[in-house]
């Protein structure tokens, strides 16, 4: 059974930085594909970074491109989201995931089999 736990959310403003954490248990291989998802008060989950197995390679959803960055420490088992150049859109909770099945990728919460519990990010302006 995989365990997510999430931590490092906070308050923030415009323009600030936040590193999210993401301790994983029950994959010892790093085998799972992973991403971060934000859930903005009153709207549906949306994926914003995958990670492929061992954290190689990643992808972003275009709000996030070049702000945000997903990696891997395989010595840790934690996954982690530096986001940079904070808006206040980026404000809501995010939740790391990692799915059964491969390929890696993908940014539909569909996809994902197991989910943190979230950490609470608020940007003011």
């Amino acid at each position: 059974q995989v365990h997510l736990v999430e931590s490092g959310g906070a308050s923030v403003q415009y323009g600030g930085s936040l590193r999210l954490s993401c301790v994983i248990s029950g994959d010892p291989y790093n085998q799972l594909p992973m991403a971060w998802f934000h859930q903005a008060p009153g709207k549906d989950r949306e994926g914003v970074a995958a990670i492929s197995p061992g954290g190689a390679i990643s992808l972003y959803a275009d709000p996030v491109k070049g702000r945000f960055s997903a990696s891997l420490d395989t010595e840790k088992n934690t996954l982690y989201l530096q986001m940079n150049s904070l808006k206040p859109e980026d404000t809501g909770l995010y939740y790391c995931a990692a799915r059964i099945a491969r390929p890696w990728g993908s940014l539909s919460r569909y996809d994902y089999t197991y989910w943190g519990q979230g950490t609470q990010v608020t940007v003011s302006s």
